[in-house]
């Protein structure tokens, strides 16, 4: 009986754990949002997915600066890509046509 009334103390602790830290909330809400869905989605879990994801907490501030790093390599990227181009552009000038490659 001590250890039906030791495990009731651990749920009970974590169920209130759960409350103050939000996640019952979140839980209820992206439930509600699922229950009033005029059509279920095919998969419940990844509708829930996703709505958890848009319902998380602030972004991680290491997530913020991976995301800017990205968007600046990728403007490096096109700047290369377009230099690329050019070059090749320039290259072509000197080379002699395909035909006069082949007839020698």
């Amino acid at each position: 009986m001590a250890n039906s009334k030791a495990g009731d103390s651990k749920r009970e602790q974590f169920r209130r754990y759960l409350e103050k830290s939000g996640v019952m909330d979140t839980l209820t809400k992206v439930l509600v949002a699922l229950y009033e869905e005029p059509e279920k989605p095919n998969c419940a879990l990844d509708f829930l997915k996703h709505h958890l994801g848009a319902a998380a907490a602030p972004e991680n501030p290491e997530v913020e600066a991976l995301r800017l790093e990205v968007a600046e390599a990728k403007e490096k990227y096109e700047v290369v890509l377009e230099e690329n181009k050019r070059l090749k552009a320039k290259l072509a000038q000197y080379e002699p046509p395909q035909e006069e490659k082949r007839g020698e």
